[in-house]
C-alpha cells in the first residue's frame, strides 16, 4: 500500500485541529484505561492514603452520574474545542426555538463509530448549543460501565456526560420547571458496528425504552440527525452472520460496548490511522413532537409515539439531505 505522507508546511492552525482531533480520540480510546492504571499505582505507592481518600470519595460520589451529573462550564468552553470543531468542521442547526420552560429527549443519529457529532455539540461549547437553545442544558448519555472507572468519571461528567441509565434519564425527564436535554444515541453500540461511509441504516424499530419515558415524564421528544457522521472512518467488512460479525456480537453482550475494526488516517500521512477523516458534520435539531404526560403508558401509547418519531426522524432526513450532499435516490432505513 502506498503512504500518501501529509506535506511538511502545513499551517499551524491546521497542525492544532490535528492536535485537539488526536486528544479527542485518546480520551475515548485509552484515556479510561490510563486513569486505571494511575488510580491502581497510586493505592501501590507510598502515595496510597491519596488513593483511599479517592476511593471514600467516590463510594460517596456514586450516585452523581445518574443525578445530572456534575458539568463544568470552564471544561466545556476550553480552546481545544474550537480546534476539535475546526478539524472536521462540526456545526450545529436549530430549525426551531426550543421552550426553555420544558424537558426533552434528543434522538441523536446515526450513533456513528465514537459519536463525534453528539460529543462535539453538546458536551462542549465549541457549536454554541447555550447561545442557539438559551435556558437549557444539555446532556449526552453514555453507558454506566465509564462512570465506574476512576478519575475518568471526573472527566467526562465535566463535559455534561451522564449516565445512560434508567434512573439517570428519569431524573433528567422529570426535572421541575423544565431546561434538560437528555442526548440519547438510539441506535446505541449495534449501530457503531454498521457505521462505514454511505451507510444510512438506523437500529431503531425496536428501540421504544426513550419513547415510555418520554411519556412517563412528558418530556418533548426531538428527532436529531447528523450528516456526516458515519463518513469519519472506514470499518472492515463485518455483514450479519458473518464470523466477525458474531464475535463482535458476543463480545458485545460480554462487555457491553462495541469493538468496531475500523481505520481512517493517520498524524503525519492520509493512508491509515485511528484518526477521523477530515470530512464536515451537520448536525440539524428538528421540531419537537408534543408529548402529553402519561404516568402509566400502554403499549399502545408506546407504539403510536414511536410510528411518529421515525415519521418526524424521516422527514427531518428528507428535508435537509440534498444540501448535504446526499443524492435524491438515498433514503433512511430503519431495523
Amino acid at each position: 500500500m502506498k503512504i500518501e505522507f501529509a506535506p511538511l508546511n502545513v499551517p499551524l492552525q491546521r497542525r492544532l485541529q490535528t492536535a485537539a482531533a488526536l486528544q479527542w480520540v485518546f480520551s475515548f480510546l485509552a484515556l479510561a484505561q490510563v486513569c486505571l492504571a494511575l488510580f491502581v499505582l497510586l493505592a501501590l505507592s507510598d502515595w496510597w492514603m491519596l488513593a483511599l481518600l479517592y476511593a471514600g470519595w467516590l463510594w460517596l460520589d456514586w450516585d452523581t452520574p445518574t443525578s445530572g451529573g456534575r458539568r463544568s462550564h470552564w471544561v466545556r468552553s476550553w480552546r481545544v474545542w474550537g480546534y476539535f470543531r475546526d478539524y472536521f468542521p462540526l456545526k450545529l442547526v436549530k430549525t426551531v426555538d426550543l421552550d426553555p420552560k420544558k424537558n426533552y429527549i434528543f434522538g441523536f443519529h446515526p450513533h456513528g463509530v465514537l459519536v463525534a457529532g453528539g460529543f462535539g455539540n453538546f458536551c462542549t461549547e465549541a457549536t454554541g448549543f447555550t447561545s442557539l437553545f438559551p435556558g437549557l442544558t444539555s446532556h449526552l448519555l453514555m453507558l454506566p460501565f465509564w462512570f465506574r472507572v476512576p478519575l475518568f468519571r471526573e472527566y467526562i461528567m465535566c463535559g455534561g456526560l451522564v449516565s445512560s441509565s434508567k434512573a439517570s434519564l428519569s431524573h433528567l425527564c422529570s426535572r421541575a420547571g423544565g431546561g434538560n436535554v437528555s442526548v440519547i444515541a438510539v441506535g446505541g453500540a449495534p449501530e457503531a458496528l454498521d457505521a462505514r461511509p454511505g451507510a444510512l441504516t438506523l437500529q431503531v424499530l425496536n428501540r421504544k425504552g426513550f419513547i415510555k419515558l418520554a411519556l412517563k415524564h412528558g418530556a418533548q421528544l426531538v428527532p436529531v440527525f447528523s450528516f456526516g457522521e458515519n463518513e469519519l472512518f472506514d470499518q472492515m467488512e463485518n455483514p450479519s452472520g458473518s464470523s466477525l460479525r458474531r464475535l463482535q456480537n458476543r463480545l458485545q453482550c460480554i462487555m457491553g460496548v462495541a469493538m468496531p475494526l475500523f481505520r481512517g488516517r493517520g498524524v503525519f500521512q492520509y493512508s491509515f490511522g485511528l484518526m477521523p477523516y477530515r470530512k464536515p458534520i451537520t448536525t440539524i435539531v428538528g421540531r419537537p413532537l408534543p408529548v402529553q404526560q402519561t404516568p402509566s403508558p400502554s403499549s399502545g401509547d408506546i407504539e403510536t409515539l414511536h410510528q411518529l418519531y421515525l415519521q418526524s426522524l424521516k422527514q427531518l432526513f428528507e428535508e435537509n439531505k440534498a444540501q448535504y450532499g446526499l443524492e435524491e435516490g438515498q433514503h433512511l432505513t430503519f431495523i
